[in-house]
């Protein structure tokens, strides 16, 4: 988020505007509550997060009025084991066959540790089915290279972790079959179909298709309409400059298309709305009418 926030800052002093860019250490659940204490202008969430900051769901203590802005990537999320390792001499064929493995999830209640409960209840699975390991993307890597797990769910690429991971190990990506994907696609409205490309990490010889989490910017409903409009324009209209600002950002661009389809409600997740100057915004660039 803090790399995607420094982009998008690049972007907008170009006009003048002063930016200060700053970090959360809990990060969608950290922004979501410096937006409601007014800390913060906008915010970079992941987008399983929102509808539970709007309802005032734990970890949130009480409802807070976030509004959408725009999007911002959808990163794969993915499970990785040692290729060469001794589960590897019966391969893992898809996602089901981590039943009985040791697996870090990341922290215990963390949102990685959230998708995973998530990607499970949709195919029918549970945290009974395998052994959970509670370590964050650092310690779990390490565990995966010392043979202390048999697979570690990774976050969205690029990261450093599993850039540094592919070069210390060689690694696999547990392939998803096309029917879990759909049923993933199904079930959980802020999850899309992401390819992960051929040489993202070392060790990654081929495409594959997985699932991966809509991370968007939120703003709250107080923010000054002119603002928000302001903000929303620059990144329809700089979506491709921001791709090359910071790989984070690609296909950004085909992030706003599913407006002209379905109008607003593409983009109000969690049944967060767009915010009145986004919306404005759109109208201005043909994505809404």
């Amino acid at each position: 988020f803090h790399t995607q926030g420094e982009a998008i800052a690049r972007i907008l002093e170009r006009d003048g505007t002063e930016v200060s860019v700053s970090t959360s250490n809990t990060a969608s659940v950290g922004n979501a509550i410096s937006l409601d204490e007014d800390a913060l202008d906008f915010g970079c969430m992941a987008s399983n997060w929102i509808g539970r900051a709007r309802s005032g769901t734990p970890p949130f203590a009480d409802p807070i009025d976030l509004r959408m802005v725009a999007p911002l990537n959808a990163g794969p999320l993915f499970f990785v084991t040692l290729a060469g390792s001794p589960q590897a001499d019966s391969p893992m064929a898809d996602i089901t066959d981590l039943k009985g493995k040791r697996v870090a999830v990341g922290l215990e209640h963390s949102g990685m540790t959230q998708h995973v409960r998530v990607i499970f209840d949709a195919l029918g699975m549970s945290f009974d089915d395998f052994e959970p390991v509670w370590l964050g993307f650092s310690d779990g890597a390490d565990a995966l290279v010392a043979g202390e797990v048999d697979a570690q769910f990774q976050c969205p690429i690029p990261n450093t972790v599993m850039t540094d991971l592919s070069q210390r190990a060689d690694i696999a990506v547990l392939p998803l079959t096309n029917d879990q994907i759909s049923r993933l696609l199904a079930a959980v409205p802020y999850y899309r179909l992401v390819t992960m490309q051929k040489g993202a990490f070392r060790g990654h010889d081929a495409d594959c298709d997985q699932i991966g989490v809509l991370n968007v910017l939120v703003t709250h409903a107080r923010t000054d309409p002119a603002m928000v409009q302001y903000v929303a324009r620059s990144l329809c209209e700089n979506a491709q400059e921001l791709e090359t600002l910071n790989p984070l950002f690609r296909g950004l661009a085909g992030l706003f298309e599913p407006l002209q389809r379905d109008g607003a409600e593409a983009m109000e997740h969690g049944g967060v709305p767009l915010h009145d100057g986004a919306v404005t915004a759109y109208r201005e660039a043909g994505y809404l009418d």
